[in-house]
């Protein structure tokens, strides 16, 4: 659908507020039949201003923007910059951080995260597949050093006595998918049952946490890093390891700090960019535009 090949080329094509109505709506309504966000109600219409619709129900009659129902509701930017944000989200291999975008779209940086935290919500996976053959899994801990931070920070963090450390596990379907999710009060058994199929062929490293899969999976590979064994035939961790890599420079090159809070959002942003990374960018764009839906409003985003 999209004939942009850069971000020159996409910016010139997001120059017209029109233009991206236009685009949004044969996006959201690809059979031309434009539906009613309020009652579902088949055919409504854009009325002459070009810029609403009306329902053709009586008994509902609302009038309604483009974004209603979407994860743009109730926005006040214009649509342009809403998709430059996004073709720069979904096109950059490292993200880009709050401050920079600010600066790229002429905005604040408040509204500026607030965007991408919105941009997030829709990358997040639509459905859920349990990822099955052979699944290499390895955890990771995202988190600065205590050591490493302002004394007055470092002293509230010791005085807390809690680890400021983060788990997260990384699945990986060998020439599949990969998986990124946030260890919270599960076990990794637990995490392991929630996202591998019974069918499949576990590789691990030999951490305990996972003894005893092989019970209940297909089979258990590990390998033994502490004896200098990362590679046993066909059964290895590195590709999820290398996938850990490059998270790890996201959050460390261009986030720089990540609360724990919303350390899922940046997995999600991750794990999309690294699923579709053999598609050319603006495919990967029209792909995230078809996930409209997922509004997050800001009194959830900041919600204790």
């Amino acid at each position: 659908m999209f004939n942009f090949k850069t971000l020159p080329e996409a910016i010139e094509y997001f120059s017209s507020e029109e233009r991206c109505q236009d685009m949004f709506e044969k996006m959201r309504w690809a059979d031309g039949n434009i539906i009613c966000p309020n009652c579902l109600t088949e055919r409504a219409y854009r009325m002459g201003d070009m810029k609403h619709y009306k329902c053709r129900n009586k008994s509902c009659g609302s009038r309604f923007s483009i974004t209603k129902g979407t994860f743009l509701e109730a926005t006040k930017l214009p649509l342009g910059k809403w998709f430059t944000a996004m073709y720069l989200v979904t096109a950059h291999k490292k993200g880009i951080s709050s401050h920079q975008l600010a600066r790229d779209l002429g905005i604040g940086q408040k509204a500026a995260w607030f965007m991408l935290c919105r941009i997030r919500e829709i990358l997040k996976a639509k459905t859920f597949e349990l990822l099955d053959n052979i699944v290499e899994i390895d955890e990771t801990y995202c988190g600065g050093k205590v050591a490493n931070m302002h004394r007055g920070r470092r002293k509230a963090w010791q005085e807390s006595g809690k680890d400021n450390k983060t788990p997260v596990m990384g699945l990986l379907e060998r020439d599949g998918k990969a998986r990124l999710k946030v260890i919270e009060k599960d076990t990794f058994k637990d995490m392991v049952r929630q996202n591998v199929s019974t069918n499949a062929q576990l590789v691990t490293d030999s951490h305990l946490g996972y003894k005893g899969l092989n019970y209940e999976f297909a089979g258990h590979n590990t390998v033994d890093h502490s004896k200098d064994q990362f590679k046993d035939g066909i059964f290895y961790t590195n590709s999820i390891e290398g996938a850990f890599s490059h998270f790890k420079r996201l959050l460390y090159g261009t986030y720089h700090q990540v609360s724990p809070k919303h350390l899922h959002r940046y997995c999600d942003e991750f794990t999309y960019r690294w699923n579709s990374r053999k598609e050319k960018d603006n495919n990967r764009f029209e792909t995230a535009l078809k996930q409209t839906e997922g509004r997050l409003k800001w009194k959830d985003l900041i919600a204790k």
